[in-house]
């Protein structure tokens, strides 16, 4: 559906459903260059069982209009307009890689109206390589072949994600040529991972949602993809450690981990939000 945020048409995917404000809502935020796609199988189950999804475009991207965010706070204000938009008070952020800063220093700027948070594949500090950040404004089309790489650990997801057969580097690579080609006014690609890059209170953010309150720990899931070579196990311990009481789950994907082990991820966020 499309609801107007800041004066700007907006695209949320509800996998269908009728939005009822009255329900719980659940807010997908995708990562890099990716769109409301790349949550296909976790929205439409939650769909189905009893909650609102908004699986969103974030500005600029795919089927949304206007631009860009230039920063991870810019994102996270647009995620709690969106919130006013739709007139929800409260909902549970599930974010991916740049979609996962997002979610938490939403969730910082305003603690009680985030009941829980998912942090998929993050990391923190989130740096792209120079070369990487380079070939992403200049070549492009080479840097999605990069980043394919090093986002995936196997050719094909299982049956229950996109179908038997389908080739997940091949479908990536189409999605991200698809993403950028849909904004012809900016640089989706070299935006998104300057402000991966560039943000660096995620500690802060994470002090400001605790407030004194060990208890709020508990109500942040991180999922971390074994075989991630772009947010790495490694690089999201450093967020881990600073929440101790929060849960973990380790899945055997890659990076693109809802794709490549789409039932681990969905069994995680199930246990997580009680379903």
């Amino acid at each position: 559906m499309y609801i107007t945020v800041n004066k700007t048409a907006i695209y949320a995917y509800t996998s269908g459903k009728l939005f009822d404000a009255a329900k719980p809502t659940l807010v997908f935020i995708h990562g890099v260059l990716n769109d409301h796609s790349v949550w296909i199988l976790q929205t439409r189950y939650f769909a189905h069982h009893g909650f609102n999804v908004l699986a969103v475009d974030l500005p600029g991207h795919g089927k949304s209009e206007g631009n860009c965010p230039k920063s991870v706070e810019e994102a996270a204000e647009f995620v709690l307009a969106l919130l006013d938009a739709v007139g929800v008070q409260k909902a549970a952020l599930i974010g991916h890689s740049w979609g996962s800063l997002i979610a938490l220093h939403a969730a910082s700027l305003a603690p009680e109206r985030v009941s829980q948070l998912a942090l998929v594949g993050t990391a923190f500090p989130m740096k792209v390589s120079p070369a990487l950040l380079d070939t992403s404004l200049n070549q492009p089309m080479k840097a999605i072949e990069m980043v394919n790489t090093f986002s995936h650990s196997t050719m094909a997801p299982p049956p229950s994600a996109l179908g038997p057969g389908t080739w997940l580097y091949g479908g990536s690579r189409a999605l991200m040529r698809r993403v950028l080609a849909s904004n012809p006014r900016e640089n989706l690609f070299h935006t998104g991972f300057k402000a991966c890059d560039s943000y660096e209170n995620a500690f802060e953010a994470l002090n400001r949602l605790f407030a004194g309150k060990e208890s709020a720990q508990s109500a942040i899931l991180f999922i971390v993809g074994i075989a991630d070579q772009m947010t790495t196990p490694k690089a999201a311990q450093s967020l881990i450690d600073k929440a101790p009481g929060a849960k973990v789950a380790r899945v055997s994907g890659g990076h693109q981990m809802m794709a490549e082990s789409p039932e681990e991820v969905l069994q995680a966020l199930t246990a997580f939000l009680k379903i």
